[in-house]
């Protein structure tokens, strides 16, 4: 079986080996991806039987993190693309040069975002008309994760480099241990030390009783950690990035990098904040129906991400490979990893919608134990399934053209689909409809999204 390095080497490789390749990057980048998911999915449940306020404190924060993180997350991407093309170009002390300007780049950037985060959460929960009832632990819950930003950044870049220099199992087993360890922390950090009973024996188990403070702290904390060994792993480990036993060199911003950084991720951050704004947009036309949509609205959400986190991690494994056959001058086989990545992304995702379908109720019942809300969250699940396949697409797609160093189109779509299609029609069937309106709305808007990149993928790569 053909390996990463074939492509660096330009060796030929056959139909079933560019096939094989991918499923096998692919795999672990869907494994970190399910786990990133879980994690909120933990928080969700554990949260959520707390009660309907502290479900809707959270849930009405969820938009805005989502900013916050994507830009972060955008500005990464910048780096570690770069890296795939010089690796890709047999260039590993030019990827190490990368290496340690993105990550004193990508720091100063992460500490103006937190700093802006701290200084609105006072007032953010208010801005999205919550009700007073929520804001306090809804801007508490913000204002934990913006402090955390820098460190929550250097996951993503570190995670970002490796997966660009073909080493997507770190990154993928390191997930499923931050989910284990955000169980464990919220576990103790939510819930007040409580009684249970176990085989017959009475166990006092001592908890923090935060509540949602504790599930924020239990998150983030865990993203941290993880963050912090993929940092190391990165700079000591990889023999790819690593800096130890190579020729020294600078962490300070240089103007060629970080030029190419910016026109990389320029495009990324702009859209993220646009596309997550909109997201915030979505946020407010829901609050007015109400608390029990609210939490719904959240928790369906959480559902569904884990349907569409296989097409994310797919999307990861594009980015690798298109990325690295990009800077080895090998158009074949970014043509053609372009389009196994699409078809793959497809199929695991049409298979998702159905089984999102079919397990709505059981997946909310592991969400919320309230009956107006689980019953709001599994009509609207049921809606956003027949999306599923075309969301693969414009997912996974977007993912190539990144690897590409193509963002500013893909950015472009992005964002315009959101604000001309899913904007426009849930504004307008909310007052009527309610939130299965604003999930109509999102499902329309998905399957759009996807043909017009497939249809965009057809013409730059015919």
């Amino acid at each position: 079986m053909a390996d990463i390095t074939a492509i660096r080497s330009g060796a030929a490789m056959t139909l079933g080996q560019q096939a094989a390749l991918t499923i096998k990057m692919a795999l672990p980048a869907i494994l970190a991806q399910l786990s990133t998911i879980l994690m909120f999915y933990i928080d969700g449940a554990m949260v959520g039987r707390l009660g309907a306020n502290e479900s809707a404190s959270v849930g009405l924060m969820n938009s805005s993190l989502w900013l916050f993180w994507g830009v972060c997350s955008a500005a990464t991407s910048g780096f570690s693309v770069q890296v795939a093309h010089r690796l890709g170009a047999n260039s590993p002390e030019q990827a190490r040069r990368v290496v340690r300007q993105g990550i004193t780049s990508c720091i100063i950037f992460a500490v103006v975002i937190a700093v802006i985060g701290l200084a609105i959460a006072p007032a953010l929960p208010r801005w999205l008309g919550g009700a007073d009832t929520i804001c306090a632990d809804a801007s508490t819950y913000f204002a934990v994760f913006a402090a955390a930003l820098p460190l929550l950044t250097m996951n993503y870049l570190s995670a970002g480099v490796l997966r660009c220099a073909g080493n997507m199992k770190v990154p993928g087993l390191l997930n499923v241990v931050m989910c284990l360890l955000d169980v464990v922390l919220n576990f103790f950090l939510i819930f007040s030390t409580r009684e249970v009973e176990i085989f017959g024996m009475v166990i006092t188990i001592p908890g923090a009783g935060l509540g949602v403070l504790g599930a924020a702290i239990g998150t983030a904390g865990a993203e941290a950690v993880v963050g912090l060994y993929l940092l190391y792993y990165m700079v000591r480990v990889e023999p790819d990035t690593r800096l130890r036993g190579h020729e020294r060199g600078s962490f300070r911003p240089q103007a060629d990098v970080l030029r190419k950084a910016m026109k990389i991720s320029a495009p990324l951050t702009l859209e993220h904040a646009v596309f997550c704004s909109a997201q915030i947009m979505i946020t407010a036309i829901v609050a007015p129906l109400g608390i029990v949509a609210i939490a719904a609205n959240a928790f369906a959400v959480t559902a569904e991400s884990l349907c569409y986190m296989p097409g994310f991690g797919i999307g990861e494994a594009a980015t690798t490979l298109v990325g690295q056959s990009y800077g080895a001058g090998r158009r074949d086989l970014v043509r053609r990893f372009s389009y196994l990545a699409l078809w793959l992304g497809v199929a695991f995702m049409s298979v998702a919608g159905i089984l999102l379908y079919v397990c709505a109720p059981w997946m909310m019942s592991i969400l919320t134990n309230v009956p107006d809300i689980h019953q709001l969250g599994v009509e609207v699940l049921r809606i956003e399934a027949w999306a599923e396949p075309l969301y693969a697409a414009s997912i996974v797609v977007y993912g190539a053209f990144i690897g590409m160093g193509d963002t500013m189109m893909p950015a472009i779509m992005n964002f315009g689909s959101i604000w001309a299609v899913r904007i426009p029609l849930a504004a307008l069937m909310a007052p009527t409809l309610g939130l299965q309106g604003v999930w109509i709305a999102m499902a329309i808007e998905l399957s759009f999204r996807g043909l017009i990149f497939i249809i965009r993928l057809r013409r730059k790569l015919p």
